[in-house]
């Protein structure tokens, strides 16, 4: 039934999409099915976000149509069946689709995985919507996204997007091990199933040990490398042999440098093998002699290329980026446990209120290596816990909307509809469909995270750290990674009371300063009514001119619509 299910979602939402011929990539993380499309306008927008099945559409540099953790997963295979069948049944389809390579499935997740649900601690001047539907404020969420996008796409920040990509696809595996490795701390604690204790161990360790491997992996394949040569240099970092090398003084250890080496080793991997395929200066070569320097025959292409590029990668990264990147890395997990332990409460408060607007500007992604640095040094990452608690905010601001607009229908529908995914941490139908656009319940749904985020910090400074096993996952979804340096269950409790603190503050802050007298007014009716004077059916009522306060302009060089996951 489930799989009917899965299968009938699929079948309604390929032809809304533009149908086969159309995608030209197909992926998916822990909530998002991502496409690659060839003609946008094909894409049915308003029918997409109609369909039961979806909680909303996020356009960024692929179609992401937002269906949930879980959901996703069982979803995404029907629809590539589907693709396929229509390609196989229609060659010219096939071949305007382009390489079979181009639609291959991803799991896990960045940026989703993280929350999105925090603001800026100084309130932004925003323009204040007129909307008063669902529909409507879902248009003007995609206006934003649309101008964040176009200002979003620089070099740092789409470099940064790449990174991104390369962790993707390993989040489900850190959340299985991460969960994992919790249960087996519990069992541990408890004193329960020795005998199944070192089992769980090795499960939970296996993959986290092994993870520069993936990275490299990855990373190659992102950048355009040949994958396995970037797994293979990147594996020298965790071969326990390195033991015996001596680098800058000092013998290396199994794992120094951990991802960000093996970052650092891919991306170098992918240029030797390049030089080798094109020569060194291919694009500002001015001579067809100049051109062929440093470039491998192609009759021993097979033979010199890999040996060439994992020699002179691998000399490098074992004499140069190990070291380099290890003290790096080290210096990561000093600062962050000084940071917390000295300014916890005002750390959190400011990377609680901070995290949306660092979404917003693509910058969030650079955090990913450094939680995968703080797990791989101490076990968890601390950082995460205070980001989750943008989502709470993110939540409690639209109880509030839904509380203080009982006639308008339509938005408190939108919003019933997406609680319970913004519970699990899942808060772009919130954000886009409901405070962003609404402009200043975002800000105070800011302010709630922000709150939220000083009381982790709180703790922190006060000796009780709350970190994550892994990243991905926010909001509730996060209770089984939870991890610090107390027992679980004060762990668990202070996670806890700070998605509470987070819940209320983001409550209270939307309740009471989240809508001027007038625009509530404007919002706060049911456009179905036929009595309601912006009836839709009646062209001919003129809508309320809007109040003065409802416009203002935004600040110069602010990004437009700030005004909150």
């Amino acid at each position: 039934m489930t799989e009917d299910k899965n299968r009938a979602t699929a079948a309604a939402l390929l032809p809304l999409v533009g149908g086969a011929e159309n995608l030209t990539s197909i992926a998916h993380c822990m909530t998002r099915l991502r496409l690659g499309v060839r003609d946008r306008s094909l894409v049915q927008d308003e029918a997409l976000k109609a369909l039961p099945a979806v909680m909303g559409v996020v356009e960024d540099d692929t179609y992401q149509i937002v269906l949930g953790p879980g959901t996703v997963a069982r979803v995404t295979p029907e629809f590539e069946r589907l693709v396929e069948q229509a390609r196989t049944t229609d060659p010219a389809t096939e071949r305007a689709a382009g390489t079979p390579e181009a639609v291959t499935p991803e799991t896990g997740e960045a940026e989703a995985g993280a929350p999105q649900a925090v603001a800026p601690t100084a309130t932004p001047r925003v323009a204040t919507p007129t909307a008063t539907t669902a529909e409507e404020l879902a248009a003007q969420g995609a206006a934003l996204k649309a101008r964040q996008k176009s200002r979003n796409a620089t070099p740092v920040k789409l470099f940064l997007r790449r990174i991104a990509n390369i962790f993707v696809p390993l989040i489900p595996a850190l959340i299985g091990c991460g969960i994992v490795a919790g249960i087996n701390g519990l069992l541990t604690n408890l004193g329960w199933l020795p005998s199944v204790v070192p089992a769980l161990a090795a499960i939970a360790s296996g993959f986290m040990s092994l993870t520069a491997v993936f990275v490299g992996y990855q990373t190659a394949k992102e950048f355009g490398g040949t994958p396995v040569l970037g797994g293979a240099v990147a594996a020298i970092i965790v071969f326990p042999g390195i033991a015996h090398v001596t680098a800058f003084g000092q013998k290396l250890a199994p794992g120094q440098g951990g991802v960000l080496g093996a970052l650092a080793a891919a991306l170098l991997t992918v240029q030797v093998e390049k030089c080798c395929r094109n020569g060194i200066f291919p694009g500002r070569a001015k001579t067809r002699k100049t051109r062929r320097w440093g470039k491998v025959p192609e009759a021993l292409d097979v033979l010199l290329t890999p040996t060439l590029t994992v020699l002179v990668t691998g000399l490098v990264t074992i004499f140069g980026l190990m070291f380099v990147a290890g003290e790096v890395s080290t210096t990561i997990g000093t600062f962050a446990t000084w940071l917390l332990a000295h300014g916890g409460a005002f750390a959190g408060f400011v990377l609680g209120g901070l995290f949306l607007p660092l979404v917003m500007l693509g910058l969030h992604q650079a955090l990913i290596p450094i939680h995968t640095t703080l797990i791989e040094q101490q076990g968890y990452t601390v950082l995460l816990p205070i980001l989750a608690m943008a989502g709470a905010g993110q939540v409690g601001a639209a109880l509030a909307v839904y509380l203080r607009l009982p006639r308008n229908r339509s938005i408190r529908t939108t919003i019933k509809s997406a609680l319970p995914a913004g519970f699990l941490g899942v808060g772009e139908p919130l954000i886009y469909g409901v405070s962003l656009p609404l402009g200043r319940p975002f800000i105070t749904a800011c302010i709630g995270g922000a709150c939220g985020g000083g009381f982790i910090g709180l703790f922190n400074q006060l000796g009780d750290a709350v970190g994550s096993t892994a990243i991905g996952p926010s909001g509730w979804a996060l209770f089984p990674l939870v991890k610090g340096n107390q027992p679980v269950t004060t762990t668990l409790v202070v996670y806890a009371l700070g998605l509470a603190v987070g819940y209320l503050t983001g409550f209270l802050a939307t309740y009471f300063f989240g809508f001027s007298k007038q625009l509530r007014a404007d919002l706060n009716t049911d456009p179905t009514d036929s009595k309601n004077p912006k009836d839709p059916k009646d062209p001919s009522a003129p809508a309320p001119a809007p109040h003065p306060s409802q416009t203002v302009d935004p600040a110069p060089g602010a990004p437009a619509g700030l005004g909150t996951r």
